[in-house]
């Protein structure tokens, strides 16, 4: 199985820390937060991984390096002198997947130890009824601040909309989806020519699969760490999550 690790950003939300160090590369417990990613794709069968880089990207791709040479997970890393948006990373590198059933695509600035294994499973039953994509999701405190999916009984997700003035529920992306390669399909038709050069999963290509795409909750800790205030409550609560999974 592969995977998309989206670990580009700035984390400008995050001044001054990553004035010096990436975000993907903050400390968890004394564990860089990449690292904590590529244990837990490893943990699920992941074998291949594609990461982009941009902001600190000689840190970033050093780690890698190392971290390489010592586990059999293979690392690819794709450079962005240029910012493209999630979904352009997944646009320019789509033949990585190519000729796969499914495969994950995750945001590196999250902390989580979600069960990929179970999302690629539910993915898999969904394919049956017409699914291209399979999103995480989790009960958001605060919805009018996140990507917010409406579900019907089956779980497909009827209706998405990015940070909804007046949210239709409190199911929110979980910046973690397994998908097809039949997503490519729906991307915009500008894709190569957009004047900003961003193309962005949440605004550009989930819209276009409402009615396609199948929403499941997460039974799991995630916690975004793009703000002070989040980071230090990672770093607080991240040690009981541990110990609780017997890791």
């Amino acid at each position: 199985m592969k995977a998309f690790l989206l670990a580009a950003g700035k984390g400008t939300r995050l001044r001054p820390l990553t004035d010096t160090t990436p975000k993907c590369l903050l400390p968890i417990c004394g564990k860089p937060l990449l690292g904590i990613w590529l244990e837990l794709l490893e943990r699920h069968g992941i074998a291949e991984v594609l990461i982009n880089t941009h902001h600190h990207a000689e840190q970033v791709e050093s780690f890698l390096r190392f971290r390489q040479e010592q586990h059999r997970l293979k690392i690819l890393i794709s450079h962005e002198d240029v910012l493209l948006g999630s979904a352009g990373t997944l646009w320019r590198n789509r033949d990585f997947v190519s000729g796969e059933e499914a495969f994950l695509i995750a945001y590196a600035d999250n902390l989580t130890n979600a069960d990929v294994t179970d999302l690629f499973r539910v993915h898999h039953r969904t394919l049956q009824q017409g699914g291209i994509l399979t999103m995480a999701l989790f009960h958001a405190p605060q919805p009018a601040a996140c990507g917010i999916a409406s579900i019907d009984p089956e779980g497909r997700i009827t209706a998405f909309e990015e940070k909804p003035r007046n949210p239709r529920s409190d199911l929110a992306n979980a910046g973690i989806y397994v998908a097809s390669e039949a997503i490519f399909e729906v991307f915009p038709q500008s894709v190569e020519s957009r004047a900003s050069g961003i193309l962005d999963i949440g605004h550009d290509v989930l819209p276009r699969l409402v009615h396609r795409m199948f929403g499941t909750v997460l039974n799991a800790y995630l916690r975004d760490i793009g703000t002070p205030e989040s980071y230090q409550a990672a770093l607080e609560e991240w040690p009981r999550e541990i110990a609780g999974s017997g890791r």
